[in-house]
């Protein structure tokens, strides 16, 4: 009897718990995690959070298959709990302050991934969509260079770390170039 019950209630207040997890994911603007995310439900909560959007502008990262000309197996990605999440919301804080926008999100994963997994979503919504590409593509760029995370791959010829490359250093100094 209390079983039945129990099911009933679930059936009944679905909705209002599907509200309050709506709500809970809506405030994140950070999340790191070893789960994969479903980058149009995200786009979806940022789009339908505010009646003032204009739009959202996203970009997903994923495994590739190779990298440096070396077939990838495996991709492991570590970092330095709290330390990385703090420095993606100063990252946030930098796009904001820089920019007409009205929330960013940011999921990244951890773990061990294989070729076409998803591994990072940066999500941003505006009023207008140019504030929110030079936002999306600004925090990207940052979060490349300055978000403590570490990239070990597995090929064929064994495990190695991923070094920084120039180009990444390149795309966050543009930003720091005056516009005249």
């Amino acid at each position: 009897m209390m079983r039945l019950l129990l099911m009933v209630m679930r059936s009944r207040f679905s909705h209002l718990l599907q509200a309050v997890s709506f709500d809970i994911r809506v405030a994140m603007s950070v999340r790191v995690q070893t789960e994969d995310f479903d980058a149009g439900f995200e786009i979806n909560q940022l789009r339908k959070a505010r009646r003032d959007v204009g739009a959202v502008v996203s970009f997903v990262g994923q495994v590739r298959d190779i990298n440096d000309g070396n077939e990838i197996s495996q991709l492991t990605l570590e970092h330095y709990p709290g330390m990385t999440e703090k420095s993606l919301h100063a990252i946030i804080t930098r796009a904001k302050e820089r920019w007409n926008i009205m929330d960013v999100l940011i999921i990244h994963r951890v773990g061990t991934l294989q070729p076409c997994d998803q591994i990072v979503m940066v999500a941003v919504s505006g009023g207008h969509r140019g504030e929110a590409f030079a936002a999306c593509e600004f925090v990207m760029d940052y979060l490349k260079t300055e978000a403590p995370f570490w990239k070990k791959e597995v090929t064929q010829s064994g495990e190695r770390w991923v070094e920084d490359k120039a180009s990444d250093d390149d795309a966050r100094e543009r930003w720091n170039k005056t516009v005249k």
